[in-house]
This record gives C-alpha cells, sequence and structure tokens, in this order.
C-alpha cells in the first residue's frame, strides 16, 4: 500500500484515468513541482476513450487542430478530423514526451474509495486487491467510461458473436458477414459506412432519427502539411478562428444558425435516394436538441443494396438474429451495440464514499451536479475532470482550465497547511441553480429527445450552457467563501 502524506507541502495525489484528462492533470501537477501521484487505469495502455474505442472508421468529430492540448499544439494532423489511431498516437506521445508513463499504474482499475475522516485521505481499492491512499484525489473518469448495454430481451441468447462498438472484436472477421448494427447514433454513422463495404448486408437498427451534417475533412497534402510546420501561425490563425466560431454558438440560441444547420442538415439528406428511407432518415426534432452527428459518408452508404434500415423496435435477441415487434427475424453472424455510454453517471461509475458514510449514489439522488463540475459537496479533496455540466465546446479546452482549477487548490492547501477543503453544499446549490436556470433558457435542450443530456430525474447533468470563455473566466480563481477548510 501507498500511503498518503503526512505533509500538506507534498500530498500523494491519485488520478483515476489515463486518458487526456488524467494525462494532462499529471503534468500540470508535475510542471507545478508536485511529483507525487500515480495515474491509474483499468486498461492496458493510456488514451482514454481512444484507447477503447477502436471501431472501423472511429475518428474525432471536432478540428483536430483544436483537439490538442495548448502546451502541445501539434500541427501536423493528417486531415481536419483526425481517425482514432492518429488521435491515440498524439496522446501515448504526450504522456511520454512529458514523463507521465512512470506514474501510469495500468491495467489496475479502480473498484471502490473511500474517505478516512480520522486520517483526511482517501482509501482507494483495486481490482487487483491492492490499496492505495491519498490526500487527494482526480477523478478523470468523464464521461465516456461505463458502456450502455441495452436492455433487450434473449440478448444473452444470441448464437453468433456480438460486442459493444467501444470494445470492438478485430478478431471476428466482417467479411461476407451478416450483421446487425443495434444504435443510430455517434459510433453507429461512423461504423456503418465502413462495414458495409465488406459485409454481406448490415442491418441498421434506428430508434431515432439523428442531425448529421457534413464535415470538411479533405486530406491535407504533403505541400500544405509542410507549410503548417514551417509556420505555426497558419494554423494557429485557423485553429484561434475556429475556437471563436465554436465559442459563440455553444449555447444553439442564434436562429439564424440553427436555421442554417437545418438546412444543410436537410439538403444533405437528399444523397439518399430512396425516398422511403429518406423519410425514416429525416430527424423530427429540431436541430440541437440531440448531440450533432457529423460523416460524409453515412447518408450515401444507404444507396448500397447491402444495407437496410429498421425502424420498427426490437422485440427481442433469438439465437440467430434480432426479431422486431412485426413478427419479422433477421438472422445475422454478428451484432454490435452502438449503444453508447451512460454519460449521465460520471463519479458515480465508481464506488465511491465520502464524509459521513454518505456514498456518491445518494449525494446524487436527483442527478449528478458540481460546483464547477469540478467539486460535489461532502467528498472532500476529490476533484473531477469533464464532470458534470462540462461538456460543450472543445473537450481538451475545458478539461485544461479543470486542471488548472484543481491544481490552484492543491497549491492553497499546501501552501495554508491545510489538510483538506471541500465545497459548501450552500455554493454548490446556488452555482447550480445558475447552470440549470441557463439549461432552462436554451430551447432545442428542453425538448423530450435529449436522453443523452439528462439524469433519470430529468435534470440535464451533461451539457455546459455558456461559453468555453466564461468556463476559463469563472474557473481562474478560487472563491474562498464557496470553500470550507479543515
Amino acid at each position: 500500500m501507498s500511503p498518503a502524506s503526512t505533509s500538506p507541502a507534498s500530498p500523494r495525489i491519485a488520478i483515476i484515468g489515463a486518458g487526456p484528462g488524467g494525462l494532462c492533470m499529471g503534468i500540470r501537477l508535475k510542471q507545478a513541482g508536485f511529483e507525487d501521484f500515480v495515474i491509474l487505469d483499468k486498461a492496458d495502455g493510456v488514451g482514454g476513450t481512444w484507447f477503447h474505442n477502436r471501431y472501423p472508421g472511429c475518428a474525432v468529430d471536432l478540428p483536430s487542430f483544436l483537439y490538442s492540448f495548448s502546451f502541445e499544439r501539434k500541427y501536423d494532423w493528417p486531415r481536419p478530423y483526425a481517425p482514432q489511431s492518429e488521435l491515440l498516437a498524439y496522446m501515448e506521445g504526450v504522456a511520454e514526451k512529458y514523463e507521465m508513463l512512470p506514474h501510469c499504474r495500468l491495467g489496475d482499475g479502480v473498484s471502490r474509495v473511500e474517505w478516512q475522516e480520522d486520517e483526511a485521505c482517501w482509501r482507494l481499492e483495486l481490482d487487483s486487491g491492492r490499496v492505495e491512499e491519498a490526500n487527494f484525489v482526480v477523478s478523470a473518469v468523464g464521461m465516456f467510461n461505463d458502456l450502455a448495454m441495452p436492455e433487450i430481451a434473449g440478448r444473452d441468447d444470441f448464437a453468433g458473436d456480438s460486442f459493444h462498438s467501444a470494445r470492438w472484436d478485430w478478431d471476428v472477421p466482417l467479411e461476407g458477414k451478416r450483421i446487425a448494427v443495434i444504435g443510430s447514433a455517434a459510433s453507429a454513422v461512423q461504423i456503418v459506412p465502413e462495414i458495409v463495404k465488406t459485409a454481406a448486408q448490415v442491418h441498421l437498427f434506428q430508434r431515432t432519427a439523428n442531425w448529421v451534417l457534413p464535415k470538411e475533412d479533405v486530406p491535407y497534402t504533403e505541400e500544405q502539411l509542410e507549410a503548417f510546420r514551417a509556420d505555426p501561425s497558419i494554423l494557429d490563425a485557423i485553429r484561434d478562428e475556429t475556437y471563436r466560431t465554436i465559442d459563440e454558438g455553444m449555447t444553439f440560441q442564434d436562429e439564424e444558425q440553427l436555421g442554417e444547420m437545418d438546412r444543410i442538415g436537410r439538403e444533405v439528406l437528399l444523397q439518399v435516394e430512396d425516398p422511403e428511407v429518406r423519410k425514416k432518415l429525416e430527424p423530427q426534432h429540431p436541430y440541437g436538441c440531440k448531440r450533432p452527428l457529423l460523416s460524409n459518408d453515412f447518408y450515401p452508404a444507404f444507396n448500397r443494396p447491402n444495407l437496410e434500415l429498421v425502424t420498427d423496435p426490437i422485440e427481442s435477441i433469438t439465437k440467430s438474429g434480432v426479431r422486431t415487434i412485426d413478427g419479422r427475424e433477421r438472422e445475422v453472424d454478428l451484432i454490435v451495440y452502438a449503444t453508447g455510454f451512460s454519460a449521465t453517471k460520471y463519479l458515480s461509475a465508481l464506488d465511491v464514499t465520502g464524509r459521513g458514510g454518505v456514498h456518491i449514489d445518494e449525494a446524487w439522488s436527483d442527478g449528478a451536479h458540481a460546483y464547477l463540475g469540478i467539486t460535489t459537496a461532502g467528498f472532500p479533496n476529490l476533484f473531477m475532470l469533464y464532470g458534470p455540466n462540462t461538456n460543450n465546446g472543445s473537450i481538451l479546452e475545458m478539461i485544461e482550465h479543470q486542471t488548472n482549477h484543481v491544481l490552484r487548490h492543491v497549491q492553497r492547501t499546501a501552501e495554508e497547511g491545510l489538510r483538506w477543503v471541500d465545497v459548501r453544499p450552500a455554493a454548490q446549490e446556488a452555482y447550480n441553480e445558475r447552470i440549470q436556470e441557463a439549461i432552462a433558457g436554451i430551447d432545442v435542450w428542453n425538448h423530450e429527445v435529449n436522453g443523452y443530456y439528462r439524469s433519470a430525474s430529468g435534470r440535464v447533468v451533461t451539457q455546459w450552457p455558456f461559453s468555453m470563455t466564461d468556463f476559463k473566466t469563472m474557473s481562474e480563481k478560487i472563491d474562498a467563501d464557496a470553500f470550507e477548510v479543515g
């Protein structure tokens, strides 16, 4: 067991997750002179979502040049929207360059986290049976941690191969196979156009039609890449302009912009030649209600004879295929569950107990909530990255502001000789009232179709309703009155 430090000046810090958030947190700590930290991850490598998600067609849905840290900008992405392999290579390169690997304990996930009141530290139980103690815990598990599997009768009866898209089994051949893809959102939009090229038949089971817009994704020429490398200011200028555009449009309240997105979405839908299929793919909710998707290949894929769009609800999974409520069974060799993640769980994806024995599920009975999305009352010295109500814009941009905020707390405790810091319930409540009030004013987020954003109570727990610049301003200083210390 690695014990927590007894000296506030050199605290022991446990970071859960070796994805972008965990790596950025480790780098910030190291740069500030805090060396006693460990990065714990159940995966066998760094990269987080880009380590786990390796399905065909997997790529970023934000321009690549915004998907790199401000302290490690990459100027030679091969195309405007980088594929998974390039994103993982970037994260691996960051981990190596900034000497994070010696701090990583990979292949050993965290199963339980419990606050020790008398010692003022956290006790972490690991999957291996090992125990860690830490003065601070930083949860970098984010939103995309807990796989969402649909509750479909007979799911375990299927005799063929099946897996979740985020745990793609590349040992299963696709050529000549009959494949069912259940789910039609972010991952399916990328998967289907790729697997339909070699599969004998693909059946895409859609519950809700989504907005799928095109993306400017022509690969850069070698001449362009050389120009970017030779004069980084070219790409910096593009990055800054893209940042400004995204920052200004994050609240989905610009009626003119929303109308333009609607027009573009309906225009690209005309690529689907069959009018009946096109009608089934037409969204029945305003643009922005659900996560907008990007693809240049999704709609054209429906012009292939071996892709079927199925909109009849699924009744059950059988030994040989998928049966819909109309009684028809489609026999398949492989089922891919492109059903995403339990995006509203955040820290509650882990077994966490705070002050007074209060479990995180109890604290969040009305849905995940936190002050600045980073600290939650009753869980001292515990911080979250990409936590409740911080999802919008560039994830890496938001993470950098969050890690800077966490670092300020660590520095403050070291400088003032504090044992712990905890956000006051009143401050957290006031903050979240402001957030929910702002969310209530964004019309497209208040339609019934956006389950991705809502907890079981109906509270929107994922979305950040302001700009990235606003978050930077709000998080760059610590309001001492908002916290109690000991």
